[in-house]
C-alpha cells in the first residue's frame, strides 16, 4: 500500500510501470538500457479515491489524462531506473495530495480605485500629447 494521506492509500496493483529508453545524456549506454519510466494509474476506476478527489485529479492532470481516464506520468530526469521509478511515484502522490487538499478560495472581483483610474487617464493624456507633437508642422 502506498500512503498518500491519512484517508487515502493506493494499492500497488493499481500502478502499471513500463520501462522505456530515455533520451538525453548517457553515451553508448543510453542506447541499450531502458531507464525512463511510464507510470499509468487508472483514475476513473480506482476504488481507493473518493469521488471529489477523483474529479479534481482529472482536472489537475490535464493532457496527461487519456480519454479512458488513465493518468500517464513519464519520468526520465535521472539516469537510473530506480530513481526514475521513485520520481514518478512521488509525482503521482503529490498530484493526488493536491487534488485531496481543500480547493482554493474563490476569487473576488475587485474594481480599480478612483486614484488608479485618474493616474491611468493622466498617463494616456501625456502620451497623446507626446504623439501629437510628432506630426507635421502646420502654419
Amino acid at each position: 500500500m502506498i500512503r498518500v494521506n491519512p484517508r487515502i492509500s493506493l494499492d500497488e496493483s493499481e500502478l502499471q510501470e513500463e520501462f522505456v529508453r530515455a533520451s538525453g545524456p548517457g553515451g553508448q549506454h543510453v542506447n541499450k538500457t531502458e531507464t525512463a519510466v511510464q507510470l499509468r494509474f487508472d483514475v476513473r476506476h480506482s476504488p481507493n479515491l473518493p469521488d471529489p478527489v477523483r474529479y479534481r485529479l482529472e482536472r489537475l492532470a490535464g493532457s496527461r489524462l487519456t480519454q479512458d481516464g488513465v493518468l500517464i506520468l513519464v519520468a526520465d530526469r535521472h539516469r537510473s531506473q530506480m530513481r526514475n521509478r521513485e520520481d514518478a511515484r512521488e509525482r503521482l502522490i503529490d498530484l493526488i495530495r493536491e487534488a485531496a487538499g481543500p480547493p482554493p478560495p474563490p476569487r473576488r472581483p475587485t474594481k480599480p480605485t478612483k486614484g488608479s483610474k485618474e493616474r491611468r487617464l493622466e498617463g494616456k493624456a501625456k502620451r497623446s500629447e507626446v504623439k501629437k507633437m510628432r506630426g507635421n508642422i502646420h502654419d
